[in-house]
C-alpha cells in the first residue's frame, strides 16, 4: 500500500442486509456516489442562471410598468387607450416570468432533492432509483417548462416592441407593419 493512503475497510454488515454507512465498501463506491451526486449540480448551476435572467427580465417589465403608469397621469383618451394596452401586455408578461421563475426554483428544488437522495440512498444502501428518477425527471420537466413559460414572455416583449415601433412610424406619417 502507497505511504499515506488509508486502507480502504470493508463494510460491516447488519441484520436485514444493511450495512454500516460509516465504512464503505471501496473508495471506488464512494467516489462514484460523490460523482453521480455532483452531476446534478450543473443542471441547477443552469437553472439558477436562468433564474438571474428571468429576474433581471421581471425588473425591466416593473420599470416600463412604473414610466407607462406615470404618464397615465397626464394622457389623453387616444393615448391613455394605448398606455392601457401597454399595461395589459406588461402585466402578461410579468405572469409569464412569475410561471417561469416558480417552475426553474421548482426545477432547483427537484435537482437538489435528487442530489439529496443520491446521498442518503448511499448511506442507507437501499434503493432510491424511483424516487431519484421522480425528482431529476421533475428539475427536467420544470426547467423545460420554465423555458416555454420564458419563451413566451419574450414573445410577448418582441410584440410590444413591434408595437411601439408601427406606433412612431404611424405618428411619422410612414407605413406600418413592414
Amino acid at each position: 500500500m502507497a505511504p499515506g493512503i488509508a486502507p480502504v475497510l470493508a463494510p460491516v454488515h447488519l441484520p436485514g442486509g444493511m450495512t454500516d454507512p460509516i465504512l464503505p465498501a471501496t473508495l471506488e463506491s464512494t467516489a462514484h456516489v460523490v460523482q453521480v451526486a455532483l452531476s446534478p449540480v450543473f443542471l441547477l448551476s443552469g437553472i439558477a442562471t436562468l433564474l438571474n435572467v428571468f429576474g433581471t427580465r421581471l425588473a425591466r417589465v416593473a420599470d416600463q410598468a412604473d414610466r407607462v403608469t406615470g404618464l397615465l397621469a397626464g394622457a389623453g383618451d387616444a393615448e391613455r387607450h394605448l398606455l392601457g394596452r401597454r399595461l395589459d401586455r406588461l402585466y402578461r408578461r410579468s405572469l409569464a416570468l412569475d410561471a417561469a421563475v416558480f417552475l426553474a426554483a421548482l426545477g432547483g428544488v427537484a435537482t437538489c432533492g435528487s442530489v439529496l437522495t443520491l446521498f442518503v440512498g448511499a448511506l442507507r444502501d437501499s434503493t432510491v432509483a424511483t424516487l431519484l428518477f421522480g425528482l431529476f425527471g421533475s428539475a427536467i420537466l420544470c426547467t423545460l417548462c420554465a423555458l416555454v413559460a420564458f419563451g413566451f414572455e419574450m414573445f410577448l416583449a418582441s410584440r410590444s416592441v413591434r408595437d411601439r415601433i408601427n406606433q412612431r412610424r404611424a405618428s411619422a406619417g410612414l407605413p406600418t407593419d413592414l
